[in-house]
């Protein structure tokens, strides 16, 4: 069974809504960098960033970077992952369609914190990105 197999059985489903809120990941560099001059957002855990695409499309897109300040690869890994996670459970909900997002580990804390209040912090930055 392809990825692609498996994501049409999870979203058979689905309401349409959930399908559309289910976000895309980024790759491109030029993607990172136009959310990098948009609105930033600090938490204890991580830092957000997000722009407004101001187009037609309504996915909602979202990016995970870390440096190398934040550890050696196992370090990053384990803080993209957490990072990943709070944003599958939390995106569909708070995030608005037609937004980019990057989520961006921090040295010493993502990959260690409390994982609930990572997910609080998440809210709260979406809330006061959004205004």
């Amino acid at each position: 069974m392809t990825p692609q197999d498996v994501e049409k059985t999870e979203t058979a489903g689905a309401s349409p809504a959930a399908v559309l809120l289910r976000p895309e990941v980024m790759k491109k560099r030029a993607d990172f960098l136009r959310a990098a001059q948009a609105l930033r957002q600090g938490t204890p855990s991580f830092h957000l960033q997000a722009r407004n695409r101001k187009d037609d499309v309504p996915a909602v897109r979202i990016g995970f970077t870390c440096s190398k300040k934040v550890g050696n690869a196992v370090a990053r890994n384990r803080a993209k992952r957490r990072l990943r996670e709070i944003a599958r459970l939390v995106l569909p909900v708070h995030a608005r369609p037609g937004w980019d997002y990057v989520l961006i580990g921090r040295r010493d804390v993502t990959a260690t914190h409390d994982f609930a209040q990572m997910q609080d912090d998440l809210i709260r930055a979406l809330e006061k990105v959004h205004g």
